[in-house]
């Protein structure tokens, strides 16, 4: 036992562990009787990875969950881990287990299994199972160091020994009135998680009397059942709980648009009923949502006509469990041309728009069938599919799409018809498969050639009425037919940038250039000290640095750069000088946080708590390269910086917001980031039992 107290010991955190920057607990399971004790925790771990890699997988931090389940009547200690961070490219599971020595009882023996899965890993997978293998082969020793160390620690505080567990006595239920019974037996009742069953409780265990019996909340917290039946569908009572819970958390702490229950039951489905895994993703979307204004996208925005024209899909009827169908005939699609004419941004946006009418049509087919529809139906019509679809800006995009369609719409696609799958189709699938998550995949029917005519195939999911004419039915079918887009509409990279750019700052974004000797600066005015100055940006392009300063007075007006001595227009974002050049630094301001370096690609956020009233200025500066004091040869570094970053011109997108101390929810430092292009978007990282197995 001596060896379990040592353990928890690491947590929260581990100075001997230097990348194991934090955990927090999820789950914790106590019985009755004391002799099983079960807890979850979710681990933070700062990766000791090239930093290359870093950059690609987009973020700085990856997570693990562990969970350890003592068995104090068994005298066993058994340790799982998996990776959560980025577990649809990298699946990392590991098992250690402590017991006691059969013939000696002051012997420990220790076993450790470890496996590690990579599906695919941005073309770096043989990189990363090297890193893994090697930092798997140094942790075991590492570990035991560890364990090593608690139990010398818990010896220098006089801990040598820990009683054995022992069965606590029970009161017979004969000594005492029947109605004191039936209460002490309702007050053992409590929740069971399923890792417990799993982990430490018995079939023998579970039938004794001092064994807890499961129950699910109190009356106060049951929905009522016309309701579920009428828009929720089937739910076990712990999943009813589990949706009320999460509903009720989020009218305490969210201040926005509260999502309807039929939504929030997709977060949880989408990680099987597990509440702070759906909290986390739901709330990272309902943050995205606000940011980009998703929640008024279809009264706000109108599709470009080339949209309109050559996107050849659209909303056709529903299928015979009320579904919606949506019908994509991508075969048919000139994904070039509309990549070259459009962008990226303006593509996604689209499909945004078509995922929140699917959404709106999910409410409206369940007033008209009488039942819950919370999902729709695809039908994919990949004839005319070619090598050309394949082109890398057009798959690029696809991807891009899927992410943010994953993260921000679980559970939403019921089934997925893949009709006339041609021979490049297997290429296409491997590329995009491992985007898509397992749950999802599972809903895929593919049918090659004419399959999709006979036994199992579109009659079985859609009635012959309604069944597309382009597929030999009789129902007309209004989705545009695509074509190719007239290389006349294409765009030039720099118009198509300056559109995204363009497409974003219709949200509570703004944008702004910065060159060099002309920073970019904005004037918040503070009236109550305490208050908290929050900011969020994208450095879109160059390196730049960020700085806070305060002034007790207020600088002259704002005035723009007419960017006439750099010879540049800026249609993609203002440039603003507020300090004076007359003014000099800790006489007529101050600087309040320390100078940031924010390299191109990464997203911050952070925020500020201001001492004094008076004037505060965020600035965005231009970051030059040191020069290199050891050789008059310019460093490599310095030659990819001037490439990058031509005419000395940068780009950022920001949003600031000032608000009270008391509504201030924010355990975080005053800076914190993640790389990729959009904060929303950047993606997971996996390599995190590559670099810390179990003892994190």
């Amino acid at each position: 036992v001596n060896i379990s107290h040592a353990y928890e010991r690491r947590f929260p955190t581990c100075p001997l562990i230097p990348m194991f920057v934090g955990s927090d607990t999820v789950n914790e399971f106590k019985s009755e009787d004391g002799a099983i004790h079960v807890i979850e925790r979710r681990c933070k771990l700062d990766v000791d990875a090239p930093r290359l890699l870093k950059k690609i997988a987009g973020v700085d931090y990856v997570y693990f969950v562990q969970k350890n389940s003592l068995n104090s009547r068994e005298r066993t200690l058994h340790i799982e881990a998996h990776n959560e961070t980025f577990s649809n490219r990298v699946i990392i599971n590991e098992h250690c287990c402590y017991t006691v020595h059969p013939e000696n009882e002051d012997w420990t023996c220790f076993e450790q299994s470890a496996s590690l899965d990579i599906k695919s890993f941005f073309g770096f997978e043989s990189t990363v199972e090297k890193i893994a293998m090697k930092q798997y082969t140094s942790n075991i020793k590492k570990g035991k160091e560890i364990i090593e160390y608690y139990l010398r620690q818990l010896e220098e505080e006089g801990i040598t020994f820990v009683p054995r567990w022992t069965p606590p006595s029970i009161t017979p239920c004969s000594e005492t009135p029947l109605s004191s019974c039936k209460k002490q037996a309702a007050s053992m009742a409590v929740v069971i998680p399923d890792a417990a069953l799993k982990e430490g409780l018995s079939g023998d265990a579970l039938s004794s009397p001092s064994a807890p019996e499961p129950v699910v909340g109190t009356p106060d917290d049951k929905l009522d059942a016309d309701y579920i039946k009428r828009y929720l569908g089937d739910l076990t009572p712990l999943q009813e709980s589990c949706l009320i819970r999460l509903r009720q958390w989020l009218q305490e702490t969210h201040k926005g648009k509260i999502p309807k229950d039929e939504h929030i039951l997709r977060f949880l489905r989408a990680r099987d009923f597990n509440i702070d895994k759906a909290r986390e993703i739901m709330c990272q979307s309902l943050t995205w949502r606000k940011q980009h204004q998703v929640d008024y996208i279809l009264e706000t925005w109108t599709p470009p006509q080339v949209l309109q024209d050559y996107y050849a899909g659209g909303w056709h009827h529903h299928d015979k469990d009320g579904r919606p169908l949506y019908v994509l005939r991508l075969g048919q699609m000139d994904t070039k041309g509309l990549v070259r004419a459009l962008g990226e941004e303006a593509l996604l946006r689209y499909v945004l728009s078509i995922n929140e009418e699917g959404l709106r049509r999910c409410e409206e087919n369940t007033k008209v069938f009488g039942r819950p529809i919370s999902s729709w139906t695809c039908l994919v019509d990949l004839e005319g599919l070619n090598m050309r679809h394949l082109w890398r800006p057009g798959v690029k995009a696809l991807l891009r799409i899927i992410e943010v369609v994953e993260a921000n719409y679980p559970e939403t696609l019921g089934r997925l018809l893949i009709l006339r799958a041609p021979r490049v189709f297997p290429v296409l699938w491997t590329l995009v498969s491992p985007f898509i998550d397992d749950n999802t995949r599972r809903k895929f029917l593919i049918y090659a050639g004419n399959d999709y005519q006979g036994p199992g195939g579109l009659l079985d999911y859609i009635d012959k009425e309604i069944i597309p004419d382009f597929l030999s039915g009789e129902c007309m079918c209004e989705v545009p037919e695509g074509g190719l887009v007239p290389k006349s509409l294409y765009r030039t990279a720099e118009e198509l940038e300056n559109e995204d750019l363009k497409l974003w700052t219709e949200t509570i974004y703004q944008s702004a250039s910065v060159f060099k000797g002309a920073p970019h600066e904005i004037l918040i005015q503070i009236v109550d000290a305490s208050s908290v100055i929050t900011w969020d940006f994208d450095v879109c392009k160059g390196d730049i640095v960020f700085n806070i300063y305060h002034s007790k007075r207020s600088p002259q007006p704002a005035k723009k750069d007419s960017l006439g001595a750099h010879s540049i227009t800026s249609p993609g974002g203002n440039n603003v000088q507020l300090i004076d050049k007359v003014w000099q630094l800790g006489r007529d301001y101050s600087m309040v946080e320390s100078p940031l370096i924010c390299k191109e690609g990464e997203s911050v956020q952070g925020s500020h708590v201001t001492r004094w009233p008076g004037f505060y200025i965020l600035q965005w500066k231009f970051h030059s390269m040191p020069a290199c004091a050891a050789s008059s040869l310019p460093r490599v570094d310095d030659v990819l910086a001037s490439l990058q970053v031509s005419s000395h011109k940068c780009k950022v997108m920001y949003y600031t917001e000032v608000i009270g101390s008391e509504d201030f929810r924010c355990g975080r430092s005053p800076h914190s980031r993640c790389c990729g292009r959009w904060s929303l978007l950047s993606l997971s990282f996996s390599l995190s039992l590559c670099l810390r197995w179990r003892f994190c």
